[in-house]
């Protein structure tokens, strides 16, 4: 079992398993590894992954989810939720936002449930309606400070399927400012300019 955790486009496995992919990461020289189970190695650890020479990390426990529980407490914790959003074409409903080709998402409000939250923050951003739920995707997560506080971000992703021609509506105030229906060749150009996140995602 691991949980993927990105700092910037840099992923951080919290493992029970030491298997070649993990392997490969210990033993390369921009690699970092983990085994102490204590405050200050996860500390050391989250200093480290913030460094920009290190490309990956892997932090080793046996007990994953109680690595894991301990790891949040370092962190203000932010839920949120999007969707990958096909049309009748099977196209894929990507925006363009601060200088990047991404997916449509955001943060939960107060008494949403994650699945409205999906719906609604898909709906405000790209400017589409009706869109329908078609299955749980999977959950991301990535650090980033913000207002000198320590972020970690938990995105729950879904299928969604979008009804009809309709019009594209980029949220301004989001800070969105080119959204596209986009096939596979154009996904495959856009993913030269997005994250390695979003990479996972739409592979998922």
């Amino acid at each position: 079992m691991r949980y993927k955790i990105y700092f910037g486009n840099h992923p951080l496995f919290l493992t029970n398993e030491l298997d070649p992919e993990m392997n490969e990461i210990m033993h390369h020289d921009d690699g970092v590894y983990m085994d102490e189970f204590s405050n200050s190695g996860i500390k050391s650890m989250i200093h480290e992954m913030k460094l920009p020479q290190h490309h990956a990390g892997v932090f080793y426990h046996e007990d994953v989810e109680k690595l894991f529980k301990a790891f949040r407490k370092h962190f203000e914790i932010v839920t949120a939720a999007g969707g990958v959003v096909r049309n009748e074409q099977e196209n894929v409903l990507m925006i363009f936002r601060r200088g990047k080709w991404d997916l449509p998402k955001g943060k939960l409000d107060k008494g949403e449930s994650i699945e409205d939250c999906a719906i609604r923050e898909v709906e405000e951003e790209t400017g589409i309606r009706d869109t329908a739920l078609a299955g749980t995707l999977m959950t991301t997560f990535h650090v980033y400070d913000e207002f000198g506080k320590h972020i970690l971000k938990e995105t729950h992703w879904f299928n969604m399927k979008s009804p009809g021609i309709q019009t594209l509506v980029p949220q301004e105030a989001e800070q969105i400012s080119a959204s596209e229906w986009a096939g596979k060749e154009r996904i495959d150009e856009m993913l030269t300019n997005s994250y390695q996140l979003v990479k996972d995602i739409l592979r998922a």
